[in-house]
């Protein structure tokens, strides 16, 4: 009897997950072309998000990135190390030479879209395998997070 329901239990549980083909549908037609409308939208220089201009000064601010350095080490430090190594995302050394500011303060405050979105996100993603999660970083933090990683980079 014991065989039986762990034989019948086995098969319930496989034919309820089934496989991923079998339980997914084709995307229609418009849903198709929102997609690649909202993809042709997206500015890969500026990422999605508030941030559409930065003013970045010739001298780092001391304070901001003092700031951003607290922020990184109780946020950011379990995934990124601020050498080129990648941890579990990828390493800072050199972020700010690659991204512009607002990308960077875009990725920051509101990384969903732009992970659905960027394809350098997206090629960094089969990577690296883990999404960033959203760590609900306010505009003021993003800016200092960005002033760490400026002066992170201007270290020789």
């Amino acid at each position: 009897m014991k065989k039986i329901l762990g034989s019948l239990t086995v098969l319930i549980v496989l034919y309820a997950c089934g496989s991923p083909e079998s339980n997914t549908t084709a995307p229609s037609d418009s849903q198709t072309t929102a997609t690649a409308a909202n993809k042709s939208d997206y500015d890969p220089e500026r990422g999605e998000g508030k941030f559409t201009h930065v003013e970045v000064s010739p001298t780092i601010d001391e304070a901001k990135a003092t700031d951003g350095e607290k922020l990184y080490t109780v946020k950011c430090s379990s995934c990124h190390k601020t050498t080129d190594e990648k941890l579990v995302g990828p390493g800072w050394k050199g972020v700010t030479n690659r991204f512009k500011a607002e990308w960077i303060m875009n990725f920051a405050t509101n990384p969903d879209p732009m992970i659905d979105k960027d394809p350098k996100i997206q090629a960094q993603l089969e990577i690296c395998l883990v999404r960033m999660p959203n760590q609900n970083i306010s505009d003021e933090d993003a800016r200092n997070v960005y002033e760490f990683m400026r002066k992170n980079d201007a270290k020789k």
